[in-house]
């Protein structure tokens, strides 16, 4: 990855969680950008996300974040200054939820009541 992929990197996760938690209403629970795949040229990004919460969360801010993908990219467009704003596709992962799943599970056992 070249040092201005990476920079476009960095800025899309920042800009991006600075977007969903300031411009977009309607997410629940807690979405954190775990990371950004960018294309060679820049054109697409490749955003994973997380979201920790109830079932009803995940689903909701889910849903939210498919329904504003053009707000979100044209938001990114304004920030990033970039010829080309990247086409974004939002991919989600559940790792935040299995770790603290995990780390619940290790707590219980250190206390005995497993």
């Amino acid at each position: 990855m070249s040092l201005r992929n990476e920079r476009v990197r960095k800025e899309l996760m920042r800009d991006i969680s600075d977007i969903l938690r300031k411009e977009i209403r309607g997410t629940e629970g807690v979405v954190s950008i775990v990371d950004v795949e960018v294309s060679h040229d820049n054109s697409y990004a490749k955003v994973i996300y997380s979201v920790l919460g109830s079932e009803e969360q995940i689903e909701k801010s889910k849903e939210t974040i498919e329904k504003n993908t053009p707000k979100i990219r044209y938001e990114v467009g304004k920030r990033l200054r970039l010829r080309l704003t990247p086409e974004l596709r939002f991919v989600y992962s559940n790792g935040l939820e299995e770790g603290s799943r995990v780390t619940n599970l290790i707590n219980k056992i250190s206390r005995g009541e497993i």
